[in-house]
């Protein structure tokens, strides 16, 4: 689903895909060397090896698309992870195969640290989260990395709303008092996150699906959340001019978590395309409004964004 735009990111998708064959048996090779431009492959041998791979996926039930989004990037991590070691790729002497395999590793740590591979130059991005102790006022940060951002919604609100609800600031107390290492006590605090480095594609899912106790199930929340074409984090980021342009959305169309389907709108060489199993048309810009929810709980709308694909402008950090 995912269009990745750059000359560059493309041919290393393409190698990857070439060593792709561990879950999807040659089916990401045969799309990337088609020679005909239009046409459909079917995705059966992809679908029968994700089965294989995850049990979450042997049935016929609806899946979640999020779900099968954190599966995928897991499983090609593993395999290039496994590939180079598997090559014995030394991390003073990075051979082309495994550069081709989208894995090199950190020279800036000596190679020391873990290997990166294309899915983490490309997604991963590290949050912070920072503990205030309000006694001392010492605080204490722990970085965690973060290939997504899974934020609740709300009715009539907006994408830039919704992370700030996220990133706000927590007070720790009562029960949930933070145990300080200076004061060697349970004392107040404020906790909040923030990016410290933001990735060159940001992925964002917006928690549509919640589990409502008194239903005891699953219920889908088709509440409007207006996400921008430009996304600016501002104060939510380390790099406050960070900036995102919008280039691709997830949509489920269904008004249960239990069933439905996905779709997908994507921008590729300035145009809009979407694409809906094996058809594929031009969109315009505007019909991404569509997508935005209701604005009332019963309405006849049920096509909903459900992860939005930003990419990072001017450059990674």
């Amino acid at each position: 689903m995912c269009c990745i735009h750059g000359t560059s990111v493309h041919d290393e998708f393409v190698n990857v895909a070439s060593n792709f064959r561990h879950i999807a048996d040659g089916f990401f090779l045969q799309i990337t060397l088609a020679k005909k431009r239009t046409g459909v492959v079917a995705p059966k041998r992809f679908v029968q090896r994700v089965r294989k791979q995850n049990e979450l996926f042997r049935n016929y039930m609806h899946q979640d698309a999020h779900e099968f989004w954190n599966f995928l990037l897991n499983e090609i991590i593993d395999i290039l992870e496994k590939d180079c070691s598997t090559a014995n790729n030394s991390p003073k002497n990075i051979n082309s195969e495994a550069v081709s395999n989208g894995g090199v590793y950190d020279l800036a740590t000596g190679g020391e640290g873990p290997l990166v591979t294309l899915v983490h130059r490309t997604f991963q991005g590290i949050l912070t989260n920072e503990t205030k102790c309000l006694m001392c006022e010492t605080i204490t940060a722990k970085d965690e990395p973060f290939f997504d951002l899974s934020v609740d919604v709300e009715q009539n609100s907006s994408l830039t709303s919704c992370l700030k609800n996220f990133f706000s600031t927590e007070i720790l107390n009562g029960e949930d008092k933070f145990f300080c290492d200076r004061c060697c006590s349970l004392q107040e605090a404020h906790k909040r996150m923030k990016i410290k480095k933001a990735p060159q594609i940001l992925v964002i899912h917006l928690k549509r699906f919640k589990f409502v106790e008194q239903l005891s199930r699953h219920k889908k929340l088709s509440y409007r959340v207006v996400y921008p074409m430009e996304l600016k984090l501002g104060s939510m980021c380390e790099d406050v001019d960070c900036e995102y342009s919008l280039f691709a959305v997830v949509v489920h169309v269904g008004s249960s978590p239990n069933h439905g389907h996905y779709v997908s709108q994507i921008k590729s060489h300035d145009n809009w395309f979407s694409f809906d199993d094996d058809t594929v048309q031009i969109s315009e810009e505007f019909t991404l409004q569509t997508f935005y929810g209701s604005s009332r709980e019963h309405s006849g709308n049920t096509d909903h964004g459900y992860i939005l694909f930003y990419e990072r402008l001017g450059g990674s950090s």
